[in-house]
């Protein structure tokens, strides 16, 4: 999907939408299918771009990928894993962060791996440091080259314990990948315990994996010499739906969203209803909805969970705008996830930012000049603009702002929003949606 799609604002969405399995889940799953000596089956996947790459990147590794996409289901058989051409994975460079993730699993397999240069969403430094540090601490050789970084493992993984200076959910997932079939015992402290890491270390145990989990973020790993296949149902993405939920508050609008469950959302929905948006659970998803009257401001900080997720900041900020008062908003997990602002300020918006921590956290980025805190005044009435898609959650806000607006507006660069967001523009046009692709 490209072209330029326009927007014709000032349209509250109403209707029903469907969310499937979480992205920042699926590929990992998918990734951890390598680790198997069976086939896996994994449902409620999403038709996005990033499980299209992950899928090609396993079928270069020589797995056989099956993807029913009407159903939702993906099934892999990793019986004929072998390494890839340097050439056919460096197509890949660019496209997606995953590779990264590979390591672990094809040092199990092959005792090698390659990975090209990384791509993803420019938010922030996002280094494969703690990647490349971790595994060298199982024993991994690390060689940079000039087509990307060369892996191996001359005696094998061996258990060991890391403790992250942050709690990286990638830096985690590798940990996990690497550990459940390495030598020994490995413990991993200050590690990320997001739903979607839950939901992998499910699939792994599964597998045949021993992972414990402990309150104080520790996770302890004993590596076992062989894994099997999973089946297993993704968790939804509470991403996806917190974002059609913003969409419904900055229109005044009325959007059930099936598949979102409440669990994975409890953060989100305590804050939508601070701002003042009303929501509905029922057994097969939410509804949410602008009730009427004034939206309120609120001071809201990101956090690692079970805080208030990044990934749900910038749609809300969108509807922030539309709030009385002075909202203050401190991003702890990104440096660099305000750049999106800038639109909205050309759309009529009053947002300033600052590089202090406005808030009760002391984060890692204070004084370190990063613009990482946001003050928001409103309400104001957006106008619409000539817009450019510059990432993937920045883009999905900047559609609701466009959906928002006084007027038509005109947004280039939307087959970003396409790498996370399964068919959004049948969703929108399900919701009312007044908008037009042109190739």
């Amino acid at each position: 999907m490209s072209g330029l799609l326009t927007v014709e604002g000032g349209v509250p969405l109403n209707g029903e939408i469907t969310v499937r399995g979480a992205k920042n889940f699926v590929s990992k799953a998918m990734v951890a299918s390598l680790l198997g000596e069976a086939a896996s089956e994994l449902a409620n996947v999403p038709v996005i771009r990033d499980v299209d790459v992950v899928a090609d990147l396993l079928r270069l590794h020589g797995v056989n990928v099956e993807h029913d996409r009407a159903a939702g289901v993906l099934r892999l058989d990793p019986s004929n894993v072998e390494s890839a051409h340097v050439a056919d994975i460096d197509a890949y460079a660019g496209s997606s962060r995953i590779p990264i993730l590979f390591c672990g699993p094809l040092l199990h397999r092959l005792g090698e791996a390659f990975i090209p240069d990384l791509g993803g969403c420019r938010i922030g430094d996002r280094p494969i440091d703690y990647h490349l540090d971790i595994l060298r601490q199982f024993g991994a050789v690390v060689e940079k080259k000039v087509q990307g970084i060369h892996i191996h493992a001359p005696n094998g993984l061996q258990g060991t314990k890391i403790e992250l200076p942050y709690p990286s959910v990638g830096a985690t997932e590798q940990t996990l990948l690497t550990a459940v079939r390495a030598r020994g015992l490995t413990e991993l402290r200050n590690a990320a315990t997001e739903p979607e890491i839950m939901d992998l270390i499910a699939v792994l145990q599964k597998m045949g994996a021993i992972i414990s989990v402990d309150t104080d973020r520790t996770i302890r790993i004993e590596g076992v010499e062989h894994l099997g296949g999973y089946r297993h149902t993704s968790l939804a993405d509470r991403i996806e739906a917190g974002s059609w939920a913003s969409a419904a508050l900055a229109t005044r609008g009325n959007v059930f969203v099936r598949g979102a469950t409440q669990p994975e959302m409890t953060t989100f929905l305590n804050t939508f209803r601070k701002v003042g948006g009303a929501f509905d659970v029922q057994d097969d998803g939410i509804r949410f909805w602008h009730p009427g009257g004034d939206l309120h401001s609120i001071v809201l900080e990101t956090d690692v969970h079970p805080g208030f997720m990044t990934d749900w900041q910038q749609p809300l900020v969108v509807a922030l705008t539309q709030a009385k008062g002075l909202s203050i908003v401190h991003e702890t997990v990104y440096e660099n996830r305000f750049g999106f602002t800038d639109a909205l300020r050309g759309m009529g918006a009053t947002i300033q930012i600052y590089r202090e921590c406005l808030g009760g956290l002391q984060c890692r980025f204070g004084q370190r000049n990063f613009n990482h805190s946001a003050v928001i005044s409103g309400p104001t009435p957006l106008q619409a603009a000539d817009i450019e898609v510059p990432d993937l959650r920045g883009g999905f806000s900047h559609l609701i702002a466009a959906l928002a607006a006084d007027g038509t507006s005109r947004v280039r660069g939307i087959d970003i929003i396409n790498r996370g967001y399964e068919s959004f523009m049948d969703k929108l046009e399900a919701l009312g949606a007044r908008v037009t692709l042109a190739q």
